[in-house]
């Protein structure tokens, strides 16, 4: 496969540069297939990954993530404490306007009679 130094539009908006391939010989790939780089590629020399880093920055990630989601349990209970007493106050003031609007219409029912 040949590459080409032609960017495609939509690449030149972007961060990465992309190239098209063109293969002449091979008939089972499209022709104008487009490939972006990664930025990693681009360098030939990376540095050496530890694993002890690698173990290290795994386990501050889990340890973010178990007190995000004990955070989020704890705000989830709050809120279905929340959602239940506003249905207790709710019940409550229905149940008063029920027995209100009984009242009212027995007086009303009296007074035309």
């Amino acid at each position: 496969m040949a590459v080409t130094g032609d960017e495609t539009e939509s690449a030149a908006t972007g961060d990465m540069p992309a190239y098209q391939l063109r293969s002449p010989t091979s008939s089972g790939l499209h022709q104008g297939l487009v490939m972006a780089a990664s930025p990693g590629s681009l360098s030939m020399h990376n540095p050496p990954v530890h694993t002890e880093e690698v173990t290290r920055k795994r386990e501050v990630r889990l340890m973010k993530n178990r007190e995000a989601a004990r955070e989020c349990r704890k705000k989830k209970k709050e809120y279905v404490k929340c959602l239940e007493n506003r249905v207790a106050v709710l019940e409550n003031q229905n149940k008063t306007l029920i027995e209100e609007l009984k009242a009212l219409k027995d007086i009303y029912c009296h007074k035309n009679e």
